[in-house]
């Protein structure tokens, strides 16, 4: 979708690297709360990080989309899914 290979690859290091913008950094920062609540809520300045960058519903469809996100990785790791097994068996499908 034109993403450059660099930032994707970058992406476990965003904190460190200069490649992400602020509203992506406040992006990535909500998503890591609100997949990892330890505290039982989002830290006050991670809140306040997006809601600095985002509008109230752009920031409901954020958090719409991690919780999609998380369910489906949770399904996969209750169901012991092998990543990437997906295109195994689409490409097996479509050589029928």
């Amino acid at each position: 979708m034109g993403e450059g290979d660099q930032r994707l690859h970058l992406l476990d290091a965003w904190q460190e690297s200069p490649f992400y913008s602020d509203r992506e950094r406040a992006a990535l920062s909500w998503c890591e709360a609100v997949t990892r609540i330890t505290e039982g809520r989002v830290p006050d300045e991670v809140y306040e990080l997006a809601r600095a960058q985002f509008s109230e519903t752009e920031l409901v469809n954020l958090t719409l989309a991690i919780v999609a996100i998380n369910g489906a990785n949770r399904l996969n790791i209750a169901f012991r899914t092998v990543p990437g097994s997906h295109r195994v068996r689409r490409a097996a499908m479509a050589a029928e």
